[in-house]
Formats: C-alpha cells, structure tokens, sequence
C-alpha cells in the first residue's frame, strides 16, 4: 500500500491507497514542533489499527509519498522516512521532483508543493483548462493550463483566519463555530457572522473564478473548477461556479507523482 502525507498549515492529511482506490484516511493538527519520533508513534498509533496493516510500524506499506508547506515538519518526516521506513521507497516532493506539470511563473521554487500537486490531480482526473480552489488555512485559486501548465494562481486569507481575526479584532464579536446560518439576514451576532463567512466566501470565490476563468481560455466554459481542502464543504452549496468537489486532490496527486518517480529510483 501507498502511504501520502499532505502537511499544510494547520492540519495534516494521511491517505493509504491500495492500487488508485484510498482506503483509509486521517487528518491531524500539524506541529511544527513535533520530532521525527513522535510522528512515528503517532503514525504507528493510527495506521496499526487499521485491518489490512501490521502492528509493526511500516507493515504493508510499500511507498510513500510527502508533500509539505511547512519546512520543518517536511524535515521530520524525511528523518521519519530514513530511521523507521528504510527500506521503503519514499518521494519528497520539493524541487527536483518529477511532476509532469511545467510551472510557468517568475519564480517556480516558491509555488507550495501542494498547489503542484493539485494541478497534478486535476489534470490528471479533469484535463485543463482547469481552476483549482483548495480551502485551506489560506485560500487558494490555482490555474491549469489546455496544455496542463500551471500557470499562476491567486492566495487569500482562509475562513479561519478571518474568523479569527474577527474575534480579535472586533471588540464585541467572539469566536463563532462554523457553520450555515438559518438565513442571509442574521437574526443575531453569531447567525450575523456566520453569514457574512459563508455567503462572503462564496462571492469572493465566484468573482475571483470568473476573472481567472477569462484570462485562461478564449470560451470561459471550458475551464473546470474543482473545490478541494477541509473547508470546502462550508461553501460548495453557495458557490454557482464550481463544478467538481475531490476532497482527496492532494493525496491522488502525490499518488500520481509518486508514481511517475518510483521507476527512476
């Protein structure tokens, strides 16, 4: 089985695939200051109990496949790869890396692996012209050439950044759980901000794909979008412009890379 590691910001997600199907699948909080140790207790504690994985630490996995925003954490996990999965053959995505996407911006080296890795999946699953809106910590827009380029793309702060700001910022407004108010028209100060991030959300990702959508392709109707991240639930229902959602786009496209670079090694 394959194991994919996708470290963003705030959360990390593990998928196990067997063959193109994922079988299994976790999300943690990423810990910048978490040691190569306890992420190997911590990886022993969730894959041993799963049925088709040994109690041993590395059993029935035979590749795994990494892609990090947070260099200190993708450091950890390379000395993870290297003391507990040894003789596992392992791809790190960083530059180097055979992606099979070519990156068309001024400075290819600071676009986030894990932008790459979904213009990967999206290509691979959709075909380009293509539009990426992955809702994460920050809100990203990533644009995929016909021809499967990456292009360049468009960051905005993530919702819970702005509700965190919110709270912060705002003298008489708190934390509020995220979620779909009764109604546009908040009936109180929680119902209020609930509806200005999920309705303000999905307007900020309408108009922003609608503009890219006309510098990317002659007939805008040819572009396709599709919603990834553990925040695109909140806006999938709201927004009139998305057309696929794959939670899972990250870890298929580490899935794809990896094998595109296993034979190599």
């Amino acid at each position: 089985m394959l194991l994919t590691i996708d470290v963003g910001n705030s959360h990390t997600v593990l998928g196990l695939f067997d063959g193109e199907e994922i079988v299994e699948h976790w999300r943690i909080s990423t810990d910048a200051r978490r040691t190569a140790d306890e992420l190997a207790v911590l990886l022993q504690g969730l894959m041993g109990m799963h049925p088709l994985l040994g109690m041993e630490l590395g059993d029935g996995i035979e590749g795994i496949a990494i892609c990090s925003t947070v260099p200190a954490v993708l450091h950890e996990l390379r000395e993870v790869t290297r003391r507990y999965y040894g003789d596992v053959p392992a791809i790190l995505v960083e530059p180097g890396v055979k992606t099979g996407v070519p990156v068309l911006t001024d400075n290819p080296k600071e676009v986030g692996a894990d932008r790459i890795i979904n213009s990967v999946a999206a290509v691979e699953l959709y075909g380009g012209p293509a539009i990426v809106v992955d809702l994460g910590t920050a809100t990203t827009f990533d644009a995929v050439s016909a021809r499967g380029e990456y292009t360049g793309g468009v960051i905005a702060p993530g919702i819970e950044i702005s509700v965190e700001a919110l709270g912060v910022r705002g003298a008489q407004l708190r934390k509020i759980e995220l979620a779909r108010p009764r109604s546009v028209i908040g009936k109180n100060t929680v119902e209020a901000m609930q509806s200005g991030i999920v309705y303000g959300f999905a307007g900020q990702i309408d108009g922003v794909v609608r503009r890219m959508k006309k510098e990317l392709a002659a007939d805008p109707d040819d572009v396709t979008v599709i919603a990834t991240g553990g925040l695109a639930p909140m806006v999938l229902g709201e927004s009139s412009v998305i057309d696929e959602h794959e939670p899972w786009l990250t870890l298929i496209g580490l899935r794809l890379v990896y094998e595109r670079n296993i034979a190599r090694m």
